[in-house]
């Protein structure tokens, strides 16, 4: 559960039942601050921040998660009113020469708050009040008059309209900078004071101080300051004389008349690049999330989401659901042909809270936590196009191939995280874009061009984000892998300064040319390998590919340390590697003979080390299936959206779902005596046995993975025979769209069973 941007696990609310249930006498402010010690909840400042802790744990309570302790006592209520007390103002008429120096004295002690009240409780119409969240409270004083008025500055709302259309930032960037942005919520000359210019000249006076306090009171530097002006009563006047800009008019409050109660909008920025700060979201924080086992698994995968509606998180979680019972389902038929469900679920794709990266990023964190507890892991990546040429009404395509005018569609970059055993343990990173057609005509070299401007900067882009996990789990070796497009120098070189970043393995590409130092000779790379000498003979199972058969290839190996010398365009030193080469000297007459030369940041120095990084790089095969379930079996190629930002919002789900059959398969192969449940929720085993065996009672156990593995591959068509080997992921996404309607069936005749998402 997330609230108030901290999330709440399972541990932590265990955790808030055990203080309850040890030290019933405890206080709801004591419980909060243990809260905020656990999750590291702190502002600007540094300090926990207890209110909202508190605030959080009072919404715990209301959704039954926890029991709290009872209050102590009633809350403060700040100062008492004192229009039983009224304050004599002091009479002044003059120029402002005659009052300067004002001063604005900080609000910090008892006897300066009980005036301050008494002050506004007297001439204020809004009185002294409340003031909303942050707040910085002054008085205006003059030597020659005494006692000129008050202000305050607090909090600033949540949401306006004219304010937010004039920064022009989104609701994730709203909530991160809100606190840079300070209301002056009351701002009162003394009416027995008649001095022209006055006004303006605080609020100048007040502008500066407020950027001086602030941040030494919540350690936030203001960057921008609203108020608001019944301008039924009130032209402004004063703010404009003080260069603040009128934006236009709240919205009101009521819904039978929305004039109601609105005011007049105003805004002075503190400093001269105030609206690129407001406007930059927060860079996402990653930490590792481990998976609830008693959750279901759109729950363990989206429930973290981090929305600024909260609104759209069980839509999500109801969206992920039917898409993992239904991998190859359309959008109206995986919610059942409901078309109020189904017109929801379009609005939630086109929803501008609702954003690939954001959809992905809880499951980035679960699989941050499964790799954590793994020795060592592969991280596999790769390009694919999607081509929407059949949709020409979706907008914002852009070429897929090198023609400009040829098919449209997106490009995709992907990587995953697998175990050396080839299981899935989910996506690291994902990129999406639409290739510009006026790029593709450029005349400048390509070779040319630095590799910011170039779309090879995804490779680049996916190692850093690879690295930021690296830090999280300094026990786990992580390697990158990558295919002969990613043979990149820039790429080497960003592995190479460090020996806690991802280890490199990467197939080289002839066309670089890449060259080494051959004693006092520089030797091309393919060539200088082709000389070492022969480490042995291996064979090497090679996968059908494209009407190609599988075979058994027998390979000649060769390896060395080798120091890469840098392309011409680049001034920097050589980089020690090490290089393994495979070359099949007898190919099948009619197929082109296998020869693999990878190049790798791991130490190689014997034969097993050798044949170890051929087993690591056989792996990036997987990558390969990711993207033809993600195709074939989820049919992301059909999804008809109206435009790009929905096909990448639909997309975050079909991504999951897809490394989720995935994974399925794999561990039904590789671990297949646990039970089902891992995988399949209680109502979908006991239909899926009941269904099998052709009974009506559900068994009472589960059965073993590998066994209800089989099962669903039979019902997309499986045969299971003794040479049939392992059901692979098109039988098992076919299955699973029978199993949803299998269970649903099920669940009729058996209402006792937990209702689905």
């Amino acid at each position: 559960m997330r609230l108030f941007g901290q999330t709440f696990t399972s541990g932590i609310i265990a955790r808030l039942r055990g203080v309850v249930a040890a030290e019933p006498d405890v206080s709801r402010s004591a419980l909060s601050r243990r809260l905020c010690d656990w999750l590291d909840w702190r502002g600007a400042h540094g300090r926990v921040q207890e209110v909202s802790g508190r605030k959080a744990l009072v919404e715990l309570a209301r959704c039954g998660l926890i029991e709290l302790p009872p209050v102590r006592g009633c809350p403060p209520r700040g100062c008492p009113a004192a229009a039983d007390q009224p304050w004599e103002a002091p009479c002044f008429s003059g120029p402002l020469d005659a009052v300067v120096p004002v001063a604005l004295v900080a609000v910090d002690d008892a006897a300066l708050a009980a005036l301050w009240q008494r002050m506004l409780a007297t001439y204020h119409p809004l009185g002294g009040g409340r003031l909303c969240g942050a707040q910085q409270r002054y008085l205006i004083h003059s030597p020659v008059v005494g006692w000129l008025g008050a202000l305050a500055f607090s909090a600033a709302a949540w949401q306006v309209a004219a304010r937010d259309q004039w920064i022009g930032w989104d609701a994730y960037a709203r909530r991160a900078n809100l606190p840079r942005v300070v209301a002056n919520s009351r701002f009162l000359l003394l009416p027995t004071i008649q001095v022209p210019n006055l006004g303006s000249h605080v609020l100048g006076l007040a502008a500066a101080r407020v950027v001086a306090d602030w941040p030494a009171r919540y350690g936030v530097t203001p960057l921008l300051l609203e108020t608001y002006v019944d301008e039924r009563h009130y032209a402004g006047t004063v703010y404009r004389a003080a260069n603040w800009q009128r934006l236009g008019v709240t919205a009101g409050r009521g819904r039978q008349d929305r004039a109601v109660g609105a005011k007049g909008l105003y805004v002075l920025p503190l400093a001269a690049d105030w609206q690129a700060p407001l406007c930059t979201r927060p860079p996402r924080r990653l930490a590792p999330v481990y998976p609830d086992a008693a959750a279901s698994w759109a729950e363990q995968e989206f429930g973290q989401v981090d929305f600024p509606d909260g609104r759209l998180r069980p839509r999500l979680l109801r969206l992920a659901q039917a898409f993992g019972d239904q991998p190859t389902a359309p959008i109206p038929q995986a919610l059942q042909g409901d078309a109020g469900q189904t017109k929801a679920a379009y609005r939630f794709f086109h929803h501008p809270h609702v954003d690939l990266p954001t959809l992905l990023q809880p499951h980035y964190a679960t699989t941050l936590g499964r790799i954590a507890a793994e020795s060592r892991v592969l991280v596999v990546q790769d390009t694919t196009s999607l081509n929407y040429d059949a949709h020409p009404a979706t907008t914002g395509l852009g070429p897929i191939n090198t023609r400009a005018d040829g098919a449209q569609g997106l490009k995709l970059h992907d990587t995953l995280a697998f175990t050396p055993q080839g299981v899935p343990l989910g996506l690291v990173d994902i990129q999406v874009w639409a290739r510009d057609p006026a790029t593709l005509g450029q005349a400048q070299r390509r070779k040319e061009r630095p590799i910011e401007e170039k779309e090879s900067l995804r490779w680049l882009t996916s190692y850093r984000r690879t690295a930021a996990l690296q830090a999280h789990c300094p026990a786990t070796q992580l390697i990158c892998i990558a295919d002969r497009e990613a043979d990149l120098y820039e790429l080497f070189q960003e592995a190479a300064p460090s020996p806690q970043r991802p280890d490199l393995l990467i197939r080289a590409n002839a066309t670089t040319q890449r060259r080494v130092a051959a004693g006092e000779e520089l030797t091309p790379l393919w060539d200088h390998l082709a000389t070492q000498p022969l480490a042995g003979t291996l064979s090497l199972a090679i996968p059908p590919r494209g009407g190609r058969p599988g075979r058994v290839a027998a390979l000649d190996l060769r390896y060395a340390a080798i120091d890469l010398q840098p392309p011409q365009r680049l001034r920097t030193p050589a980089l020690p590697l090490w290089a393994v080469y495979v070359v099949e000297p007898q190919p099948p007459p009619g197929q082109e003979a296998v020869e693999w030369l990878l190049l790798t940041t791991v130490p190689t120095h014997t034969r097993e080390e050798a044949c170890e990084r051929l087993q690591w790089y056989a792996a990036r095969w997987q990558i390969e299936v990711f993207h033809r379930t993600l195709k074939s079996g989820c049919r992301l190629e059909d999804r008809r959206l109206a435009d790009t930002h929905s096909l990448q919002a639909c997309l975050a789900l079909d991504l999951v779902v897809a490394w989720r059959v995935m994974t399925l398969v794999k561990l039904g192969r590789e671990v297949p005596e646990i039970p089902c449940t891992v995988f399949f929720a209680e109502a979908e085993w006991q239909a899926l046995a009941c269904y099998h065996h052709h009974t009506t009672t559900p068994p009472d156990t589960p059965s073993r993975l590998g066994e209800a593995l089989r099962w669903v591959a039979k019902l997309g068509g499986f045969l299971g025979r003794n040479g049939d080997g392992h059901p692979g992921p098109t039988v098992v996404w076919r299955g699973l769209d029978a199993l949803a309607f299998i269970t649903a069936t099920f669940r009729l005749f058996h209402p006792q069973l937990p209702a689905g998402p």
